[in-house]
């Protein structure tokens, strides 16, 4: 038997999977991502800076926000991928962010309601 030359199926599939890869990435903008990380902080936009943004693949975006007066926040939220938006005429919605606070000066917490079991508690 003598030995057949490789077909070129190998590169063609090769060729679809990147091109499909190439529809994974996030489609939300730096205004959306924004808008989202402050309703999740509970500060207004501008007083607060996003950092070390990275992307996974499916429309995961990773990032740290960083307010003003040294608060830190780790955050992620997922994004319609181009491929999500096209297979859903553009009906997939990206999500809100979620932020965990992370060292530096903590949050203010809400002041507890000072009634009869709080009081009890010793709580105010």
């Amino acid at each position: 038997m003598t030995p057949r030359p490789p077909q070129r199926t190998c590169l063609g599939a090769t060729l679809l999977v990147a091109l499909g890869l190439t529809g994974c990435a996030a489609t939300i903008n730096q205004e959306g991502l924004e808008q989202r990380t402050s309703v999740a902080i509970g500060r207004q936009v501008g007083s607060f800076t996003i950092a070390n943004q990275s992307e996974e693949t499916g429309g995961r975006i990773n990032y740290t926000a960083r307010t003003k007066d040294g608060v830190s926040y780790q955050c992620y939220m997922y994004s319609a991928t181009k491929f999500q938006q096209v297979m859903s005429f553009g009906q997939t919605p990206n999500s809100d962010a979620i932020c965990t606070p992370m060292g530096g000066k903590a949050p203010a917490a809400a002041a507890p309601n000072c009634n009869a079991l709080n009081k009890a508690a010793g709580r105010c």
